[in-house]
């Protein structure tokens, strides 16, 4: 949020108040308003006082209406929908075998991805001053903290990590023919997936709700029933579209990776930070080797 705060500020970029500082909350509410895919939540807040228009914020205590298509969109729903999950991971990144959500902000491209095969736990970036030799490594939080499980993973240093990634990559570049049936098994179960979970007559029951209960609102009819159905069927609507979003960005990781197998003339020989961002889903410590997973959905075991 801050680096988003910095760069509307620096393009000159005003608040919707006509400010020059953003804040962080500004952007939060921003990112998190479904009005501009063209959704609307009505009765955010509500009046306490009609002598002098006091209005606070509705917790609950009165209902609450959410309305597909109120208005034209700005923002495409899939990419709102990337916004959320990616806001969603931000916030909890793994819940530990103790039950301790953890976070983790650093920016690395190994951040959030490199996991303990000892106790689950992940992997921390740490600045390593040994006896005067300074290097960046890379630890378990077990051995950094104390979470209620005992564990003995080495340190590892960054450049085995790269070293790694480096070694997974050209095994698959070694192996075309395989990895390249694997894929397309991949995009076979992908496109299986689609078809088994449909979201077929969910926005027409939905429209026909909506319409239903502002009228019986109007009329000041009960409608609690059909609130709920409502609230039931957004719900599903929205975990049928955020399932779309995430089987059409993993369609898209696969045959990108398949381009990338099929078109590469040889073995990497230098670190890609953009392909562990683009490919790497996570990367797994054990003692004598380490297990390289793809957001393809492709494993790759390289020795330490």
């Amino acid at each position: 949020m801050d680096r988003i705060a910095k760069g509307l500020e620096a393009d000159g970029i005003l608040t919707g108040a006509g400010k020059t500082k953003w804040w962080t909350s500004t952007i939060n509410k921003i990112l998190h308003n479904e009005i501009y895919i063209g959704d609307a939540l009505l009765q955010k807040t509500y009046t306490i006082d009609f002598l002098n228009k006091t209005r606070v914020k509705n917790n609950d205590i009165v209902p609450q209406y959410y309305v597909e298509g109120n208005h034209e969109a700005i923002i495409p729903k899939d990419i709102f929908l990337r916004v959320q999950e990616e806001l969603v991971r931000r916030r909890v990144v793994k819940t530990s075998a103790n039950g301790k959500k953890r976070s983790y902000s650093c920016n690395h491209c190994f951040a959030q991805i490199v996991i303990c095969g000892e106790c689950g736990e992940m992997f921390r970036r740490i600045h390593w001053n040994n006896r005067g030799c300074k290097s960046i490594v890379w630890r378990c939080i077990s051995r950094l903290e104390p979470t209620g499980q005992e564990c003995h993973a080495r340190t590892v240093n960054e450049t085995v990590l790269e070293n790694v990634v480096v070694q997974a990559i050209n095994t698959l570049l070694g192996d075309k023919s395989t990895y390249q049936a694997q894929l397309q098994q991949n995009i076979a179960k992908v496109i299986r997936s689609a078809q088994q979970n449909t979201a077929d007559g969910i926005d027409e029951r939905l429209q026909r709700l909506q319409k239903e209960l502002l009228k019986k609102a109007t009329n000041k009819e009960a409608y609690d029933e059909i609130a709920d159905e409502i609230f039931a069927l957004r719900e599903k609507r929205q975990q049928a579209s955020m399932d779309t979003v995430q089987r059409d960005e993993q369609l898209q990781r696969i045959t990108e990776l398949q381009d990338f197998i099929k078109d590469q003339p040889s073995d990497l020989t230098v670190f890609d930070e953009a392909l562990v961002k683009r490919w790497l889903r996570q990367i797994t410590i054990w003692d004598d080797h380490c297990t390289v997973e793809l957001k393809s959905g492709l494993k790759v075991d390289v020795e330490r």
